[in-house]
């Protein structure tokens, strides 16, 4: 197959296909319902990203509106909701102010062809090899930094400077107008009272809709002092494609690569939380690859910023009730719609308001029960989850992933490492292989200068140092059978340890035997030369009898008298 069919291939299993949206026509009225409650939590954020990156309110909205429709036809997840991110934010802010804003738009364009060939090239299932642990961790942080965020407007403040969220909130706290804040609290009580209790008078209640309109009405009458979204942009970008010289691409590769990096890893992350908290089809990561990366090319076309899968907005989505990617389209077409026609209307929605659905949905989007099942678990998985959940908050989604990752990679590899071990086969083993051989009483005395150790689990560089100890203290016997059927992983390391343990027995005198050497393990002790010799003397069995036979006739040999 040339690179072109190859290609085509994979693209006929990226594009959007009817079973997307199967049950359609059930649950048309519940995706609609949760399009419109995300698109009215997602238009303020998209504001606010837009301004923060330091590319304008316009960039914003822009991105949600078409990242959103287009990562939600083309990607794999039925649920997920795409567009401007904080953490894709913060990692703006630098390439604005070293490259000015017209950079963003080549960067998200360079970007989304990065995650575009993810996709196509099967790499988004390497968030599988994410531990559940980590997910977890990372959704608690994420949930953590969405309520802090909030935590000044719902005190009716501006943010108070910083990029630290908790070090913020703290501030916010601090220097907070209690008098003015006492009109924004009371929005944001009433906003958690109605989506909390709505539900439970009828679970299909549009609480989050009610809750938004309710608490707008009551601050726009009784003329509460409260920060509302204040007026919108008008207009829609047209399309136009950036052209970049060699010298302007070189610079920005490595900004786009870093988007590239965070806009896969967020949103597969974003992706398969929302996969455990919906009851729909199961995420496609390389499909969703491939529409994050048609939708960063598409926002960039367009001169929107690099878009992700939101988490927050997909927390929305799911408990709204959706049940197809058509929630995800109304979104973005809401927005569209907003700009367009009614600005002024969402204008006057107080900020509290929102801030009051977003905390509302930060606290459910931590699984309490999934948290007590780690906690209980074992000590290294609850650390593991711990330290992620920490990190999210302290530094930033992909150092917490990453440090997440690396935690557990070394807990594993240490768990791997000390379930290795090197034991002393039973006498009974030995016994029922001389049996075998012989019936001879004299045959089974030389038992006594027989050693059979049998090595299990790994062995590798985490356990090549404790191989090592644990044959230090070999009896002093003619020979020493190594039984090497039960090593399952091997490494260099590994292998070159036992060359250490074979030349020190050979040195004190013990002849060697192997015993159940595999293919793999064979080729390892080869490149490291640990081999050579006893092939060459015949030292290397398949079973333990012909093994055992064999040392006892160089027992033999050796305890016969020489005339």
């Amino acid at each position: 197959m040339s690179v072109s069919e190859a290609l085509a291939v994979l693209g006929q299993r990226s594009l959007p296909r009817a079973s997307d949206y199967a049950g359609l026509r059930r649950s048309w009225k519940a995706d609609i319902l949760a399009g419109i409650t995300v698109g009215v939590v997602a238009l303020p954020l998209a504001l606010a990203f837009g301004v923060t990156s330091g590319v304008g309110a316009a960039a914003g909205l822009t991105t949600a509106i078409v990242a959103g429709i287009v990562a939600a036809i083309f990607g794999g997840s039925g649920v997920q909701v795409s567009g401007p991110t904080g953490a894709m934010a913060v990692v703006l802010v630098p390439i604005v102010s070293r490259y000015g804003a017209e950079a963003v738009i080549p960067v998200a364009m360079m970007a989304g062809g990065m995650v575009l060939a993810m996709g196509l090239f099967g790499l988004g299932r390497a968030v599988s090899f994410i531990p559940w642990p980590v997910v977890e961790g990372f959704t608690v942080g994420i949930a953590t930094i969405i309520f802090l965020q909030q935590v000044p407007l719902a005190l009716n403040m501006p943010k108070p400077e910083g990029e630290n969220t908790a070090l913020v909130a703290f501030r916010a706290v601090r220097t907070a107008d209690w008098a003015s804040a006492k009109w924004s609290l009371a929005l944001v009580v009433l906003v958690a009272a109605l989506m909390i209790g709505l539900p439970r008078i009828r679970k299909a209640f549009p609480a989050s809709i009610v809750a938004v309109v309710l608490a707008t009405l009551i601050a726009s009458r009784l003329d509460w002092p409260v920060m509302t979204i204040g007026p919108i942009p008008a207009g829609f970008p047209t399309p136009r494609v950036p052209v970049l010289d060699t010298a302007a691409t070189s610079a920005l590769f490595s900004a786009a690569l870093a988007v590239a990096a965070l806009a896969a890893i967020e949103s597969l992350l974003s992706a398969r939380v929302a996969d455990g908290m919906a009851d729909t089809s199961k995420l496609n990561p390389d499909r969703e690859l491939f529409g994050q990366g048609l939708a960063n090319v598409a926002s960039g076309v367009f001169g929107g910023m690099p878009a992700t899968g939101a988490i927050a907005r997909t927390a929305v989505n799911v408990r709204a009730g959706a049940r197809t990617r058509v929630s995800a389209m109304v979104h973005s077409l809401l927005i569209l719609l907003i700009v367009a026609f009614a600005g002024s209307l969402v204008a006057a929605i107080p900020l509290a308001v929102l801030a009051g659905v977003l905390m509302v949905t930060a606290v459910r989007m931590v699984d309490r029960r999934a948290v007590r099942s780690i906690l209980r678990s074992t000590r290294s998985d609850a650390l593991v989850m711990i330290l992620t959940a920490s990190a999210t908050v302290v530094f930033d989604l992909i150092l917490a992933v990453e440090i997440g990752i690396a935690v557990a990679a070394v807990l594993a590899l240490r768990a791997v490492a000390k379930s290795s071990t090197v034991e002393e086969e039973a006498d009974e083993v030995v016994d029922r292989a001389m049996d075998a051989i012989s019936e001879d009483e004299e045959v089974a005395l030389l038992h006594e200068h027989i050693a059979v150790y049998r090595l299990d689990g790994a062995l590798f560089f985490g356990a090549a140092q404790q191989f090592l100890d644990d044959f230090t203290a070999v009896a002093d016997v003619r020979v020493v059978i190594l039984r090497l059927g039960g090593v399952r992983v091997v490494d260099a390391s590994g292998g070159h340890a036992l060359d250490e343990i074979i030349g020190g027995l050979q040195s004190r005198g013990i002849t060697v035997l192997l015993c159940g050497v595999g293919p793999r393990l064979q080729r390892i002790l080869t490149a490291v030369g640990a081999i050579e010799s006893l092939q060459a003397e015949h030292h290397v069995f398949t079973s333990l009898s012909d093994a055992i036979e064999h040392a006892q006739g160089h027992v033999k040999r050796h305890l016969t008298p020489h005339d």
